[in-house]
């Protein structure tokens, strides 16, 4: 089942997506895609509703962020082999765990806003994993039964704020318009392995990042036990498990957004994002 959230920004309605690509309205089933919605009993109830007996939303509308009310977005850094020898940085024993402020979330075709005083803005394509059932304290094998579904999403960061403002990652991670998210929610019925996911980027047409989280360090399982260990994840959590090399910050030289600029992405059984940089 592929959900999704429609409409102008901050008044979007749930829908999911029916076999023919078409966007159906959920709103006589449920008022958003929110963690409310994420349990597997409410999936299962979605899941039963079928598709051609819900109304049509136009082709047209535009496409929100597929979580609602997220409260937790957490961020894993330096996940994937190839990404870690890209930027000549040693794999970390445990996962680096840093967070992007909710007000970063945006669609996933919605602009990019590059902030006043960016030198340094760069992508991320990122397997986003969404939170069904309340994890605390979880085993590695129990992990993957707490996920709802999956998402794309692109880890936009400001590497001069990230890197040289001093404190945490989140000042370089948590502009508005940094976490374009979706398409669309995909439960995880449809994705059999998530560890078995290619994945891209381009800009301005270029392939700039082409992988798959085979590379990961940690496997989403892994991550989620961890995490677990150190915060209760709930049910609308969204956690971002790294990106594989392309960036623009492991260019020789490097190479950074400009106004103007479009990134394309994708990821197998996900959808595609694309968004176009705009100066805020």
């Amino acid at each position: 089942m592929k959900l999704l959230r429609y409409g102008e920004p901050g008044a979007e309605k749930p829908g999911l997506l029916d076999a023919e690509g078409q966007i159906r309205d959920l709103s006589a089933h449920v008022d958003d895609i929110t963690g409310t919605a994420l349990n597997p009993d409410a999936l299962a109830q979605l899941g039963a509703i079928d598709p051609t007996k819900l109304p049509r939303v136009d082709a047209a509308t535009r496409i929100g962020p597929c979580v609602g009310s997220v409260g937790k977005l957490i961020a894993i850094g330096l996940n994937y082999a190839d990404h870690a020898a890209e930027a000549n940085m040693a794999l970390p024993e445990e996962p680096i765990v840093f967070f992007k402020a909710t007000s970063s979330i945006c669609g996933p075709n919605d602009a990019v806003e590059i902030p006043r005083g960016s030198t340094k803005t760069d992508w991320e394509v990122e397997l986003g994993v969404v939170i069904g059932s309340r994890a605390k304290y979880v085993s590695e094998a129990d992990a993957l039964s707490h996920v709802a579904g999956y998402c794309i999403l692109n880890d936009v960061s400001e590497r001069d704020f990230q890197l040289h403002r001093s404190g945490q990652w989140v000042k370089g991670k948590s502009h508005d318009t940094f976490a374009p998210m979706g398409p669309w929610l995909v439960t995880v019925d449809e994705i059999a392995d998530p560890q078995d996911l290619s994945m891209s980027l381009s800009v301005n047409g270029h392939t700039m990042q082409d992988g798959s989280t085979r590379t990961m360090h940690f496997s989403v399982a892994t991550v989620i036990a961890h995490l677990s260990q150190f915060m209760t994840l709930h049910p609308g959590d969204v956690i971002a498990t790294g990106t594989p090399p392309g960036v623009g910050m492991g260019q020789k030289p490097p190479v950074y957004l400009s106004e103007g600029d479009t990134m394309v992405l994708r990821i197998e059984g996900l959808g595609e994002q694309r968004q176009t940089c705009t100066l805020a």
